[in-house]
This record gives structure tokens, sequence and C-alpha cells, in this order.
């Protein structure tokens, strides 16, 4: 089977872990700080907190920015759970807008009428790996007075406008899930150039301590541990050359499947640099599920990212939720995901395009 995903953990790793692991200090140390100057470093902004996942850099996000019951936080409803349920968990309300239909990324066009009194901060997610429309949304969020978090969790070495992600709101946050462009096995990161909103989150991940047993403020532990910190700093230095990789697979799809029915390669906008966590392709004519089960069965692993609207959640429908964003319900019946990652060989890559035209053959 060729998996959609697949984590690229080398000897350097497994030797940086054995010295964590030796050296006795295994919860956020040293190798933690390291990471955060590192990652701070490579994104380009003054400030980098580690953190546990990337579910807990957005959660922190938010409460660093006061952000509460009451307020509202407009954002996509085409992304994984975790960028709408992180307002959920500072008692505030998320509230969804629909795609761009070209790049699955929040439209900017359609956030200013979503704007109320209560809006507090915008939240584009970089889907994909394709960096969203940051020019407009920073342009809607000075006119509002509205403070902005890029989810970043599929974006690590993205840029627009040859400014990496991650410099390019408030805050920004990534993960670094093991399916990730880079890894710390489970972790999260942080970046800012706000002093401040950089101290509040570096409280929050810790119990709420701004001198040991000084709890100002109620905390949580969503620390990283030296063990994370240690793969991460390997993990970094190989990113660049995962990103290339993940790109030069992409573009050998992008050329192969032009002449393919049925089958739409993903759009690359000009303004940025797109560093392909997912290559997704739509499926015409709703045959979608017919063609993932036809590269399963042809060894070649799928994935659909993501096929429930947040809003269509249960959770959310108990809430009342009634939103409806058509290109986005558009969407998730139509993506589909093929394996892009850097572990990639020529063979699989022609496998995978040989596979995609009997299937066009066959269902188109």
């Amino acid at each position: 089977m060729i998996p959609v995903a697949k984590p690229l953990i080398g000897e350097e790793e497994i030797e940086e872990v054995e010295k964590v692991l030796r050296s006795g200090f295994i919860a956020q140390g040293p190798r933690v700080a390291e990471f955060e100057e590192a990652f701070a470093s490579y994104i380009g902004t003054e400030h980098a907190i580690a953190t546990s996942s990337g579910t807990t850099a957005l959660h922190i996000s938010l409460l660093a920015m006061g952000i509460g019951k009451g307020d509202e936080v407009i954002t996509t409803p085409f992304s994984f759970a975790a960028t709408g349920n992180c307002a959920l968990y500072v008692g505030a309300r998320p509230i969804f807008v629909d795609i761009d239909r070209a790049t699955f990324n929040l439209d900017p066009n359609q956030i200013e009428q979503a704007i109320t009194k209560k809006t507090k901060a915008i939240v584009p997610v970089h889907l994909y790996g394709q960096p969203a429309k940051m020019d407009s949304i920073r342009k809607i969020a000075e006119e509002n007075d509205l403070l902005i978090v890029e989810d970043a969790a599929q974006a690590h070495g993205a840029m627009f406008q040859d400014k990496m992600v991650g410099s390019l709101g408030d805050m920004a946050c990534f993960s670094f899930y093991p399916t990730k462009n880079m890894t710390t096995s489970e972790g999260g990161m942080i970046t800012t150039n706000n002093a401040e909103l950089a101290d509040n989150a570096r409280v929050l991940r810790a119990h709420g301590e701004r001198g040991r047993y000084q709890h100002s403020v109620l905390g949580y532990n969503f620390r990283m541990t030296d063990i994370a910190a240690a793969i991460g700093l390997v993990q970094l230095k190989k990113l660049d050359g995962f990103n290339q990789k993940r790109i030069e697979n992409a573009e050998y799809f992008t050329e192969h499947l032009k002449g393919i029915c049925g089958i739409e390669p993903p759009f690359v906008s000009p303004e940025v640099k797109h560093v392909f966590h997912q290559y997704t392709v739509r499926v015409e004519d709703g045959k979608r599920n017919d063609l993932m089960n036809y590269l399963n069965q042809e060894d070649i692993g799928t994935g659909i990212h993501y096929p429930i609207p947040i809003y269509r959640q249960e959770i959310y429908q108990k809430m009342g939720y009634n939103t409806t964003c058509p290109l986005t319900e558009k969407a998730a019946s139509e993506v589909l995901s093929l394996p892009v990652h850097p572990s990639l060989s020529v063979e699989e890559l022609e496998k995978i395009v040989i596979t995609l035209e009997g299937a066009s053959d066959k269902f188109f």
C-alpha cells in the first residue's frame, strides 16, 4: 500500500531523543527553548511558544488575546474541527464564512458581511499548505480593529508574497502531528511579534505561573516535552528539503493529470509558495467515493479532507447552527487527497498516475 501520509523519522532524530532520555531532563526544558528559538528564526518572528499540540496552540492563542464569552470569531467551515472548536474552548462563538472555490481557503470577499459588534478575531486556515489571501484579510482586520490568528497547522514553510506563513497575523499556530510536513510526534507552536501576547501564552500553557508556584491566572498544562523538541530540531533542518520534494511530486501529478477526464488538479495561486501538505483534487460527477475505492483496491492510499463542514458536525448541530456555505458543501463532496509525501518513489508516482488514467476510463 502506498500510504497517503508518512512521517519520515531517521537515525538523527532517534539519536537526539536518546540524548534527551539519558540527560534525565525529559519535560519542558532546554531543548524546548532551543526549538522555540530555531523555529522563530525560521519563520522570522520575535517569539515562538511551544505547546503540546496544534489544537492547544489555537486554544492558548485565543486566551492570550482575551477572547471569551460573548465574543465571535470568524473562520472557515472547511477545515479540521479544531479550527472552530478553539473558539468554543474559550466560550466564544465561531462564525463560519464560505471558501474560495479555487484555493479552498476562507474567501475574504465574504468576511465583512459576517462582522458584528461581537467580532474579535479572524482565524484563516492555510489549507493543504496553500496560504490564505492574507493581504485582503489583514486589510479587513485593520479596518475593523480585529485580531488575526493564522491556523498554519498544514503550512510549515509556505509563503505569501515572499513572507513566511506564521508571520502574517497577530499570532499563528502550527501543528507537528505525525502527518504534517514536519513532526515532533505530537506538538504545536505559536509564533508572534507581540511580546505581550507571547508572555500571556507562555503563562497560560504552564498552569498560569509567572513564578514558581505563583499562579496569576487560570492556566493549563499545554507544554511540549524536550523529547518532542529534540525531534523537532532535527525535522526543522530537513523541512525545506521535505517541502521541495512535496512540491516536485505535486508538479509531476499536475502535469500528468491535465489530460485525465473527471479529475481536477489543485489550483496554486501565483502569490504563494504552496507546500502541499495535501495534494487534493476534485472528482467530478459524484464519483469521488468510486475513485477512492478504486485507488484503495489498487493499494494506493487516499484521504478526504474534509467530508463534513464543521457546522454540520453533531456538536454544532446540537448548538443550533443552521449555517450553509454552498462552496464548502460542494468541496466536501468532491475533494480527494492523493499521496504526495517526500518518500514517494518515481515508480510510485507513475503507478498513481497510471491508476488514475484507468479509473478515468472506467468512471468518466
